[in-house]
């Protein structure tokens, strides 16, 4: 079968998986996770691990499945383990995963092969969950310094070929431990343009469409809507004059009229966002409203901080990703149009995955120029650790920001459990959404994904995260 991606995967190594979406729907096929998180129903369920149990505040025990072998023949052991959680960590390497662990430390216990003990510090009371996003690599067969340009799994698909900029092909693991499942071989293809790929499933050359812009879903027959876990933001660079002043913050975020985008440009599902987490999200902050539109109040905040020499006229680079979500450019071209309305000089530049990671992801390549950058937030899993850290802390991956008290409350939240540690996340997105103001919170998505008749498969927020192979059949 064939499936057609909206953008060219540039990386595949599996610590790196999370960078992009079309990344994460090849990896999750090749390389597993010790745990898997159940995004229909909820909660976790075993993969690679079968059980777990915490010790005592700061350590889980995880028993490993046996009888798993990697792609190579290897054994997979406790030692695979270790290795993962050391290597994604490893500041040469700046792994996507491994940023979303914050600045935790680990330290390993192998009693024996198939149990691995993990100590974390500060502890960590949901530490199954955050297992459930670091695919497990081979400590034999992955580079430790360097990222691999073809994966060794254990998963139910090998990585057999990579056409850099036209396709990847994985082929069905006829070893694999568990259930074969019945796609043999899968080719993922890239086509920006919405339409095309579309027209691709009615012409035979293609099976899978997860990615379509809302006006080319129009096949009840074929065509699914479903509510994703995505949430779209543009990232304001609150180090560089003019948005390093916070009346020019609050402007960008006042001069967009995100209700004209609805049942336009997006589709009339989608649901304005006041923070970068869905609302399912633990600690999401029901108290925060939209920002809403009102320019002629982003006009005065313009014109009081020119007033008091900030250089509002300086140009600002708008950052986007092509292709990051459907008519993602004429989105952008509209937010451009409404920002300059309110009196900012501002210039957009869509870029390929590769460049507008300079501008996104540490270290930037931010040439002393004001940016905002266009981006998709995904939390699936449903806890702000995997948000808050990389996207707020001074030491994220993608963070701007150098806030010591924010970095408190981040840490305290981290630790914390029940109703409390949902009420430290919820003020987490208070003062980083509206006491700093880093963002611009655009969209809660909605997904469209075109399944060819010969397919029995209903996509849900899954396809969006994962697409398992594997749960797609035949008539």
């Amino acid at each position: 079968m064939t499936i057609v991606l909206p953008q060219t995967v540039d990386i595949v190594d599996p610590c790196m998986a999370a960078r992009q979406t079309t990344g994460r729907v090849v990896s999750e096929n090749v390389n597993e996770m010790m745990i898997e998180f159940d995004y229909v129903n909820g909660g976790l369920k075993p993969r690679l691990a079968t059980e777990w149990s915490q010790i005592d505040d700061d350590t889980w025990q995880f028993k490993l499945r046996e009888g798993v072998r990697w792609h190579d023949g290897r054994d997979f052991t406790a030692k695979d383990v270790a290795f993962t959680l050391e290597r994604n960590k490893n500041p040469n390497l700046t792994c996507e995963v491994g940023g979303k662990f914050g600045a935790m430390k680990f330290a390993v216990e192998a009693p024996d092969d198939h149990t691995i003990n993990i100590t974390t510090n500060p502890p960590s009371p949901i530490l199954p969950l955050l297992m459930s996003i670091m695919p497990i690599t081979s400590a034999a067969a992955t580079p430790e310094d360097e990222l691999t340009r073809k994966p060794i799994g254990t998963g139910p698909y090998t990585f057999e070929t990579w056409n850099v900029g036209q396709s990847i092909v994985l082929k069905r693991n006829d070893d694999y431990w568990g259930e074969q499942p019945q796609v043999e071989e899968a080719t993922y293809v890239w086509r920006d343009d919405s339409a095309v790929a579309a027209a691709m499933v009615f012409t035979d050359e293609a099976d899978i469409v997860p990615s379509l812009a809302m006006q080319d879903a129009n096949n009840p027959d074929t065509d699914f809507a479903y509510p994703n876990s995505e949430t779209t933001y543009v990232r304001i660079d609150t180090r560089a004059a003019p948005t390093n002043d916070i009346r020019i913050r609050e402007a960008l975020n006042l001069a967009i009229d995100k209700e004209a985008f609805i049942g336009t440009l997006l589709p009339a599902e989608s649901q304005l966002a006041s923070q970068l987490v869905v609302p399912t999200t633990i600690g999401y902050n029901r108290e925060m409203e939209p920002w809403p539109f009102d320019p002629e109040r982003a006009k005065e905040l313009v014109a009081e901080a020119k007033a008091d020499g900030v250089p509002v006229d300086t140009e600002i680079l708008i950052v986007a990703r092509s292709g990051v979500f459907p008519n993602v450019t004429e989105t952008m071209e509209a937010m451009m149009g409404m920002w300059r309305d309110v009196g900012l000089n501002v210039k957009l530049q869509m870029s390929e995955v590769s460049v507008h990671n300079t501008y996104f992801v540490r270290p930037f390549n931010q040439d002393g120029v004001p940016t905002l950058v266009g981006a998709m937030h995904d939390n699936a899993t449903g806890d702000p650790v995997f948000s808050a850290y990389i996207k707020y802390a001074s030491g994220g991956i993608q963070s701007v920001l150098d806030d010591p008290d924010l970095d408190r409350m981040i840490a305290d939240a981290t630790t914390a459990t029940g109703d409390d540690r949902a009420a430290r996340w919820a003020e987490v997105f208070r003062v980083a959404e509206r006491d700093i103001i880093a963002s611009v919170p655009m969209f809660h998505m909605v997904g469209f994904t075109r399944v060819s008749p010969r397919l029995d498969y209903q996509p849900t927020i899954a396809a969006n995260s994962e697409l398992q192979l594997a749960q797609i059949k035949f008539r």
